[in-house]
């Protein structure tokens, strides 16, 4: 019996790919066999959100033409992050899904559902299923457990994360400006800088909902995916900054990759947590690489 966060460990990244929302193994060329999306409205091509157990409409987008790749991404951003992926992937033979998660994004701002379960959940909705798995690739992602406590001591503190709350309810917009910069890594001595990435790091942020954002933080902090990752027996690619200041390596993709029992990683020399848009044609390259293993 599978986790129901088994591959939504999310935080600070995940790709889900050839059909990926949070179960096991299958054939992947049944992939591409999903049930095409009905009309949202009339008039309308293609259906650009999709209705969860609870009623909440979850936004989502999706481009191309073959076997599926679903991106999931992490706080506080939104299906966007995943641009340059998708659409190398899209031209490139394949189908890629990506979805805003609730309260986040285009997506209806819920008061209660900002937890890993309800996201896995919303994520197996959005996918009809969760039957068909072949690869997963976690990039920049906070597994195994981000949360200092008595029995994971190597982890960051929880002031760290208290501090994360304080500040967005502060100045939640000031706060994304300045968050903007470690994650891209744009604080570094030599950094090429570009505002456009700064803007839209915060037009993301700013279009979730506060209290899901807040609620979020507790989410991709305390939870413990250790059991999670011991599940996941599908070949699994870690792709991970060594220089990341969001999720330090040392307590995420280092660990993980000790716990998954089949992965590997891949280190990225100077990369920050945000390497997804300062590192992309790298990413690219060794998303499509592991997709045609």
């Amino acid at each position: 019996m599978t986790s129901r966060r088994h591959l939504l460990l999310a935080g600070g990244g995940l790709v889900a790919a050839l059909g990926l929302p949070k179960a096991a193994l299958a054939d992947a060329t049944k992939v591409a066999e999903l049930p095409a999306h009905q009309p949202a409205h009339k008039g309308s091509k293609f259906m650009t959100t999709a209705t969860m157990k609870d009623g909440a409409k979850i936004y989502f987008k999706d481009w191309g033409i073959g076997p599926v790749v679903t991106f999931s991404h992490g706080w506080p951003l939104t299906a966007d992050a995943w641009d340059a992926q998708m659409l190398f992937l899209a031209n490139h033979g394949y189908r890629v899904i990506a979805h805003d998660r609730r309260s986040h994004g285009r997506s209806d701002q819920t008061w209660t559902g900002n937890d890993m379960d309800t996201y896995a959940d919303d994520l197996a909705t959005l996918r009809h299923g969760t039957s068909c798995v072949s690869k997963a690739v976690l990039i920049s992602a906070v597994p195994p457990h981000m949360a200092q406590t008595p029995t994971n001591p190597n982890s960051a503190p929880m002031s760290v994360f208290d501090g994360l709350r304080s500040s967005l309810l502060a100045d939640r917009a000031g706060f994304f400006k300045e968050l903007s910069m470690p994650f891209f890594g744009y604080n570094r001595p030599n950094a090429k800088v570009s505002q456009g990435q700064i803007d839209s790091f915060w037009l993301q942020g700013m279009m979730g909902s506060l209290q899901g954002e807040y609620d979020c933080i507790k989410a991709f902090s305390e939870t413990d995916f250790t059991d999670d990752l011991r599940k996941m027996t599908i070949p699994t690619l870690l792709l991970q900054g060594n220089d990341d200041q969001i999720v330090p390596i040392d307590i995420a993709s280092r660990r993980s990759v000790k716990i998954l029992p089949n992965a590997s990683l891949k280190e990225y020399a100077g990369a920050p947590h945000g390497m997804c848009v300062t590192h992309a044609d790298q990413v690219n390259a060794d998303l499509l690489a592991f997709l045609k293993e």
